[in-house]
């Protein structure tokens, strides 16, 4: 019998986003950053089938019965972050890797919630233990660092400040009794677009707004008045409507309402599950836009090795 692997791609949340200035004597177009990020209950469902040698690989990307927005998958499936993992893994291990992968898509696209990094780290992870690889961690975070920015943090972190261009990640305290309200409108926001209006508006004072995120995120606690995003302001010059949104919730809430990313979805911070959930309600019901209660991702790194089963059928 084949041998099959499930694992969970959790959801990212920036708890706080300094963004500071391109470097307008290098030749790296990218803005430095710094974050405080942490993965949280939401998280897209990867199924694995070890296929037999010579075998070729199929892929396939759904959505989840219970996803907030079902719009059409309709990019090649070979530039999927995912299958872009499984390829990068079989050329750096010098051979094919064949395999069945379904993933069930819950994490909205064009979120900020990152999505697609997520199920990326979960191919590079799960490969790792159906095929008995044995690559280390450090070789791991490696081959994703080159998948994405954010695709390392998601091999080894639940919580973490993220500085440079991504490829500096320290450990942070996971916050206590992290309960948030993820608000989920139908629309993302193009990550590029946010960029440039932010280069438009101009940046802030980024070594301070870094040493806000360093401070909040060693705190252990995420007090939801420290929490900021540079991307904000350009997010919502972008998507008026977003503004407009944002607005309406923290109106609802009594609390300040935070952007993870560069969008589209929104965040409050909750004393209790108990009332998460009853904002949650709320906000779905009385404004119409989706939203959900999450926590702090429960999985550890062990946990999250996945398990392997006999397939069925």
């Amino acid at each position: 019998m084949s041998e099959s692997l499930f694992r969970r791609a959790p959801a990212k949340v920036n708890l706080a986003l300094a963004v500071g200035q391109v470097d307008p004597n290098g030749s790296d177009p990218r803005h430095p950053i710094c974050s405080w990020m942490v993965r949280v209950s939401l998280c897209d469902d990867l199924y694995l089938t070890q296929l037999p040698l010579g075998s070729l690989s199929r892929y396939a990307l759904i959505w989840a019965a219970d996803a907030a927005h079902k719009p059409d998958i309709d990019w090649p499936i070979r530039t999927d972050l995912a299958v872009r993992a499984h390829l990068l893994l079989c050329e750096a291990v010098g051979r094919d890797l064949p395999v069945q992968m379904k993933i069930e898509k819950r994490i909205p696209l064009g979120a900020g919630l990152g999505g697609g990094s997520s199920d990326a780290a979960a191919m590079l992870l799960a490969c790792n233990d159906l095929f008995n690889l044995r690559l280390g961690e450090e070789r791991l975070t490696a081959l994703a660092a080159r998948l994405g920015s954010d695709v390392p943090f998601f091999i080894r972190h639940r919580s973490a400040v993220i500085e440079g261009f991504g490829e500096r990640l320290t450990a942070a305290r996971e916050p206590r009794d992290l309960n948030l309200v993820l608000c989920l409108p139908s629309y993302g926001c193009a990550t590029a677009e946010v960029y440039r209006r932010f280069d438009e508006q101009g940046a802030g004072a980024f070594e301070q707004g870094a040493a806000r995120v360093r401070l909040a995120a060693q705190s252990g606690r995420f007090e939801a008045e420290a929490g900021f995003n540079d991307l904000a302001a350009p997010a919502f010059a972008l998507r008026p409507e977003l503004r407009e949104l944002a607005a309406a919730v923290a109106d609802l809430a009594e609390r300040p309402v935070h952007l993870t990313g560069s969008g589209a979805a929104l965040f409050v911070a909750c004393d209790s599950a108990m009332e998460a959930e009853a904002l949650a309600r709320a906000v779905s019901e009385r404004l119409g836009a989706p939203a959900l209660a999450v926590t702090l991702d429960e999985a550890t790194n062990d946990a999250l090795a996945g398990r392997r089963e006999n397939r069925l059928g």
